[in-house]
């Protein structure tokens, strides 16, 4: 594709600001900037700055056609830097806080003489206010779900949930293990579903708590849009993605895994800015990749538990000794936050058991790592980027979900794609250290990592060229150019 200055196609990408969204909005965001499009990614003013921070006020310099702008969340800055903001307040904010600041932004666009006119609006899921933007302003637009599409349909069942009598809870008491356990058999497109695979937002005592009435809402709200874009792929989760087309009849894109797509496109590409970097709101560090070097192919456990999860001191020691007692060495991301309201301290007898082989940092190239030969298995809180990103590194994993859609998707990896296990909850070390020893050394681990391998196939096939990935993107990148004259 051959398109410049004011003819060039603009695309604008509106993640939700948290860094599971923005990475795979950023992998999209470039390749649709390498197939010809002028690209202006939005991020709040809070995540742009911290994105300058830690990798250079250069990441963020609008150029080659990729400019960065920014819209406020709607809340006053985190006192400590090193956090971000509530989960719950932010995703209150952006819906209450965002729509006339993004409409601003869209106009200052689309007057601007340095840019071409917005030809087309692609919003995460979490982000709908996006949609009312682009209707009024009359741009077409997308809508981006960042998670499964199995996850999308749990959230989708929020108010039938409801309309049933299953929830509310009459009060914390009654939801018991018992309860979480009774199965759920009326949902298109997903079987063997019992109420604790749910999103954990269903756990609830009222229908107004704010996670619970914002992620159902924004589920129906995409509903609105004529388009959904998935980061899967159609083998991965067949049944649910039929369930959406003949419930709803939107246009559905299935263009993951994202990373195998990118990898695709830019192979043989130069161009540092739109090579896979990263675009992480922490400080990465590189030099773990060092330290597996030196490990045999498929001896490390790599544990990770996202950008938002927060645990007791308890479950921290728990997780440390676990990894200790199991003799496999480990590289362990612990986050400044990842224990609720103090810092994560360990103790010094575990630091002195585990010096020569294991490597604690607070933040890593995921990517680069999961796909590295020493990494045997990943114990993970089974966000949606972590589970792709796993398959794409042919890795099994041991799922320890902590909230979200994180419940469903360990349930999909578990029972339905058979490349992992689960861990309880309130982790005990002597689970831990068991259930890595199984993965790295057992039969069960062997056959887990056997059916991840053939799923990564499959991954591979769906984007290479002809594949079912590969044909969803180009129909995507179709779509978005019909528009190009039209606004």
């Amino acid at each position: 594709m051959s398109c410049s200055g004011k003819s060039q196609p603009h695309v604008v990408c509106v993640p939700f600001p948290a860094q599971g969204h923005i990475n795979p909005f950023m992998q999209l965001a470039r390749i649709l900037h390498f197939n010809g499009f002028h690209v202006t990614f939005v991020n709040s003013e809070l995540n742009q700055k911290r994105i300058a921070k830690f990798l250079g006020p250069n990441f963020v310099k609008n150029q080659h056609g990729f400019h960065f702008e920014t819209i406020p969340d709607g809340l006053p800055p985190p006192q400590d830097d090193a956090n971000h903001h509530d989960n719950t307040a932010l995703c209150d904010s952006t819906r209450k806080h965002c729509l006339e600041p993004f409409k601003d932004l869209l106009m200052k666009l689309n007057s601007s003489s340095e840019v071409p006119n917005v030809s087309y609006i692609i919003s995460d899921g979490a982000m709908s206010f996006a949609i009312k933007a682009a209707q009024e302003l009359k741009i077409p637009e997308a809508q981006f779900w960042t998670t499964s599409a199995c996850g999308f349909m749990a959230y989708l069942q929020f108010g039938e949930l409801a309309n049933r009598g299953i929830i509310p809870f009459k009060d914390q008491e009654s939801i018991t293990e018992c309860v979480l356990n009774n199965p759920i058999d009326w949902i298109p497109g997903m079987k063997n579903i019992r109420l604790k695979d749910m999103p954990s937002f269903i756990r609830t005592t009222t229908l107004e708590e704010t996670m619970f009435d914002f992620m159902g809402s924004e589920a129906q709200n995409c509903l609105k849009s004529s388009t959904i874009i998935f980061n899967t792929f159609q083998d991965l989760e067949l049944e649910v993605l039929d369930a959406i087309k003949n419930d709803t009849f939107p246009n559905i894109y299935n263009i993951g895994p994202l990373p195998f797509l990118g990898s695709h496109v830019f192979n043989n590409n130069k161009d540092k800015l739109m090579s896979h970097g990263s675009s992480s709101l922490w400080l990465e560090d590189s030099s773990c990749l060092n330290w597996l070097d030196k490990w045999q192919p498929n001896s490390v456990v790599y544990v990770n538990y996202g950008s938002w999860t927060v645990m007791s001191e308890d479950h921290l020691k728990e997780f440390a000794w676990g990894l200790a007692n199991s003799n496999h060495p480990f590289l362990w991301i612990i986050r400044d936050n990842i224990v609720m309201g103090e810092s994560a301290i360990l103790p010094m007898e575990f630091s002195n058991e585990i010096r020569d082989r294991g490597y604690i940092t607070s933040w890593c190239p995921q990517e680069k790592v999961l796909s590295h030969s020493s990494i045997g298995v990943f114990l993970t809180h089974c966000g949606w980027n972590s589970v792709i990103e796993a398959l794409c590194g042919g890795v099994p994993i041991i799922c320890w979900p902590f909230f979200a859609d994180q419940q469903t998707n360990c349930r999909y990896v578990c029972a339905n794609w058979r490349f992992g296990v689960e861990l309880r909850h309130d982790v005990e070390r002597g689970e831990v250290a068991e259930v890595v020893k199984e993965m790295m050394e057992g039969e069960i681990g062997r056959e887990l990592k056997k059916n991840v391998l053939e799923w990564r196939k499959k991954a591979l096939e769906a984007t290479h060229v002809g594949g079912s990935s590969y044909n969803d993107f180009n129909r995507l990148v179709e779509e978005a150019l019909r528009f190009q004259n039209v606004v």
